[in-house]
């Protein structure tokens, strides 16, 4: 849908009745010649299209050389002329009557369209909403039309008025463009106050269509967006579900399950599933579905599910670079070097063919993941010839990390610190980003201490981000300084209650030690409260319930988080809860799961070190 200028200040404010005076003759003589000529042309271009006027028949079928007429006529003329004046000369409530009634005169479209955009410019949406009305009137059939007064409505807040012409404009819709109509609705309604008159309106528009197959699909999927917009997941749920059974291969059902996955409503995803195995991935709204979804999976680690989707995806479109580009990623965090090296090779070609905006910035990625395989290998000298194929000064700092972890991997980690201190600020968040990576550099390598110091240092420079406070904190606990950990975390949820990372760190914390277990309960709890669709602090608690010998309860938390996000912390907590209760099997099954997510997972590694197990 069309989207309407934006309208600014009183809706109460008016245009002027029309007149046909001049308030003030100087000062519109004195206007510039230019200004004048430009309404000559832009006038005299629309009235050679007036409906109404008849043009000479020899000029019906004008020969070479032939001048045709403009229908323009000499008080059109200046009509128009005296409208655009008061315009340019500050008095756009005169120009707007001259030229609302020169378009009501001649039913122009074109002079319909000036009035809205003048009444627009003077802030004065009544007068816009009028001018749109009339032109509504006066040519029925104007999609643009309906399309002005449905944004004017919705910019006055006028909602409830918004119904009737909807429903027009639905119903004008050819059927090809119709869906297209649908789905924009919800974008459209998306700056509106009142959420659930919106919804009301829409789901009325669009009752008529929820019984048709070639728009049932559609329609559902907005009334569903409609919901979610006031968060009301059950009942976008059920729409995206009515859309799926109406029409299993169409992807805007799929699309909308995926925006309820992304909000933590897993019974969606079996919509996502169905909509993969119906559809034939020969679309944009097919691909967009099954790669909104791997990267989804890839983002709860549900790695190998996401790598049959992506290899499903590139088999089907081998031509799509993004797909090999997310492959080849998650081939390198596999350590298949090789298929990885494949993947981003392909990738690379692709996305030099297409040569966008968008490709450069991939490109930009796969030569670090290059230059991460490389260094993998061990082949210094080709990740650094990778790196050096980085030119955009926004991705410099990446390039600089990977070659500072290159230094830190031949034993020069002085050096590989010096090289980041080194980089420019050319812009004010640099310097951050500078610390943040020379700390995370520190991390990758286990210098506790030092990467504890450095964020200190950034804590000092930026006392106001709670991440760096937090990061800080966390690094206390690895140095060895879990006193200043707990000082670090209780000044932090101090200074920003609602920071529910600090609870849940200091009650696993105090539950990983086995001390202050009631008061590492309560912290856990507060940092459910305020998260509680996270399956981290889901995992806390649990561990703390196991610590605190509720082994039933911690089994049942255990297994909802690691449904939830399988995780080889998780699993570690979940599988030592399973052993300690007897299950041995079901404990190693978890535990070799955890192990195929990450093999050196320290927590998951510590748990059978200290077990005495070999799963």
């Amino acid at each position: 849908m069309n989207t309407l200028h934006r309208v600014e200040g009183s809706s109460t404010q008016r245009a002027r009745p029309p007149t046909f005076g001049c308030a003030n003759p100087a000062r519109l003589v004195r206007q510039s010649v230019l200004a004048i000529a430009a309404a000559v042309c832009v006038w005299g271009v629309s009235a050679q299209s007036t409906p109404n006027q008849a043009a000479p028949a020899a000029a019906a079928t004008p020969g070479a050389g032939e001048v045709v007429n403009s229908a323009l006529n000499a008080p059109l003329f200046y009509q128009l002329l005296l409208g655009e004046l008061n315009v340019r000369g500050g008095e756009p409530g005169t120009g707007y009557s001259f030229i609302l009634d020169a378009a009501r005169k001649q039913r122009d479209p074109l002079l319909y369209r000036r009035a809205v955009e003048v009444a627009l410019q003077a802030r004065s949406g009544e007068a816009a909403l009028a001018a749109a009305r009339a032109w509504t009137q006066e040519l029925p059939g104007s999609a643009e039309a309906r399309r002005f007064e449905l944004q004017i409505l919705l910019a006055l807040n006028r909602v409830g008025e918004t119904g009737p012409v909807l429903q027009s404009i639905l119903n004008e819709a050819s059927p090809a463009d119709r869906n297209d109509t649908i789905n924009a609705i919800p974008q459209t309604y998306s700056r509106v106050t009142d959420k659930n008159q919106a919804a009301a309106v829409v789901r009325e528009a669009l009752g008529p269509y929820l019984k048709q197959p070639a728009h049932a699909a559609t329609a559902f999927t907005s009334i569903g967006r409609m919901y979610l917009a006031q968060d009301q997941r059950p009942e976008a749920l059920v729409s995206a579900r009515l859309g799926h059974t109406a029409e299993p291969a169409s992807a805007f059902p799929a699309l909308l399950a995926l925006e309820l996955m992304e909000r933590g409503e897993q019974q969606a995803e079996p919509i996502v599933r169905q909509q993969i195995e119906a559809g034939n991935i020969n679309t944009a709204a097919d691909t967009a579905v099954a790669l909104a979804y791997a990267r989804i999976l890839i983002d709860t680690q549900r790695n190998m599910e996401a790598r049959v989707q992506l290899e499903r995806l590139t088999a089907r479109q081998a031509d799509q670079a993004e797909p090999w580009l997310l492959l080849g990623s998650l081939q390198l965090q596999e350590n298949a070097l090789p298929a990885a090296t494949a993947s981003l090779e392909k990738y690379m070609a692709l996305a030099r063919q297409a040569g966008d905006e968008r490709s450069a910035r991939g490109l930009t990625q796969a030569y670090l993941l290059m230059a991460q395989i490389a260094e993998k290998r061990q082949d210094f000298a080709a990740a650094n010839a990778w790196l050096d194929r980085i030119e955009n000064a926004d991705d410099i700092m990446a390039a600089q990390m990977r070659r500072a972890s290159l230094l830190a991997r031949q034993g020069q980690m002085p050096q590989a610190r010096a090289l980041l201190r080194s980089q420019p600020e050319r812009r004010p968040e640099d310097a951050r980003l500078k610390l943040v990576a020379e700390a995370q550099l520190l991390r990758d390598f286990k210098a506790w201490k030092e990467a504890y110091e450095v964020y200190g240092e950034a804590v000092a420079r930026f006392p106001d981000e709670a991440d760096l406070r937090y990061d800080q904190a966390m690094m206390a606990e690895k140095a060895g300084k879990p006193a200043d950990m707990e000082v670090l975390l209780r000044a932090l949820i101090a200074a920003k209650p609602d920071f529910h990372h600090a609870y849940n760190a200091l009650g696993y914390s105090l539950a990983d030690r086995n001390e202050r277990l009631p008061e590492a309960k309560r912290l856990i709890e507060k940092a459910v409260e305020l998260a509680p669709g996270d399956a981290y602090i889901q995992d806390s608690l649990g561990w703390v319930e196991f610590r605190l010998g509720n082994t039933a309860r911690a089994l049942e938390i255990l297994q909802a988080a690691y449904g939830k996000r399988p995780d080889p912390e998780i699993a570690a907590h979940l599988g030592e809860v399973l052993w300690v209760k007897g299950q041995r099997e079901e404990a190693l099954k978890i535990w070799r799961e955890g192990l195929m997510l990450s093999a050196d997972n320290e927590t998951l590694q510590g748990t059978l070190k200290r077990l005495r197990v070999k799963p």
